[in-house]
């Protein structure tokens, strides 16, 4: 049952989104299936009710998502005027990008329980498993029905941030809403080959050199992915191919550490956990966020040097040592 903060906002998001004419709709940096289905599956529902939008993700989608309908209206910066600007699947306010200096977004609509409520309008329900799942339950009440393409859309943000209805927060409704969007017209197996399953051979020897890389210790593992892996395979993006969801899978593994080189002084720092060990915590430790077996922040350091303080500090709070 929603809380009285999140049925206003659902009141207070319907009003503004039929009232708008036109609208900007943005998700997070090194964008994952569910920023890029939540962003594509609201904007083609909106889309088909009249409104005019404008989808803006300012990093190139990974080529795995590339076969959803809907992505080729993705830009990377707006490029015109809009009356109503919405954050999808984003925590705070710089994983945005440069969008907002002179004001912040009307809508936040996300489900990380580490969200600061930096909109006008903040609509984030935790227990929800993806974005997707709340933009699938609350744009038909906003007036917005949902067609094959929007469904597809919200369908693969569904199934990738449940890793394939493999996290422990699926319940009952979470199949019950992916059957929903089937019935709508969601191919799911599809989906799921296109999104989980395959992808490009430059991504395929990134996870070589990554998987060469692994170390475990008391039940910690870990691996990275430099700059020059990325350009050795001629792998083009910034995100870790979906390496981080596999770790887990290697029996013994309580904690797995994903640490994604972005420069000299930056490193992407990706946490998952397949168990009660809450990930989250670690990453609010460093200014980032996520949910409890899935989180990640970005640390200014170098790499070698981000490496040792983080597996210092997963090591001390997988053991009790500190608690965060």
């Amino acid at each position: 049952m929603n809380s009285p903060i999140q049925v206003n906002a659902i009141f207070s998001i319907g009003k503004l989104l039929k009232e708008a004419n036109s609208m900007m709709i943005v998700a997070h940096l090194r964008p994952d299936g569910d920023a890029i289905g939540s962003v594509v599956g609201m904007g083609l529902a909106l889309q088909a009710g009249g409104k005019k939008i404008q989808l803006v993700l300012k990093d190139s989608i990974p080529a795995r998502y590339r076969f959803l309908k809907g992505t080729e209206f993705i830009q990377h910066a707006p490029t015109e005027a809009y009356d109503l600007s919405i954050a999808l699947d984003c925590g705070d306010l710089p994983r945005l990008g440069d969008f907002f200096k002179e004001r912040s977004p009307d809508i936040n609509i996300d489900h990380h329980i580490t969200n600061d409520n930096f909109a006008k309008v903040n609509l984030v329900i935790p227990q929800e498993v993806a974005t997707s799942a709340i933009l699938a339950e609350y744009l038909p009440q906003w007036g917005f029905p949902l067609d094959t393409d929007s469904a597809s859309a919200l369908c693969m943000g569904l199934l990738t941030d449940t890793n394939g209805f493999r996290i422990p927060t699926v319940t009952p409704v979470t199949l019950e809403l992916a059957a929903r969007l089937m019935r709508q017209g969601a191919p799911l197996p599809e989906i799921y080959q296109q999104s989980l399953i395959s992808q490009s051979l430059q991504a395929s020897k990134l996870w070589g050199l990554a998987l060469t890389k692994l170390q475990m210790e008391k039940g910690l593992l870990w691996t990275s992915i430099t700059i020059q892996d990325r350009e050795l395979v001629g792998y083009s993006g910034r995100d870790d191919a979906e390496i981080t969801n596999f770790l887990t899978s290697v029996e013994g593994c309580k904690v797995a550490l994903l640490f994604n080189e972005q420069s000299a002084e930056k490193v992407k720092v990706s946490w998952r956990s397949r168990n009660h060990i809450d990930v989250a915590k670690l990453a609010q430790h460093y200014n980032g966020g996520g949910h409890p077996n899935a989180a990640g922040a970005e640390i200014a350091q170098a790499l070698k040097d981000a490496e040792q303080e983080i597996l210092r500090t997963t090591q001390q709070y997988i053991s009790g040592e500190i608690i965060f």
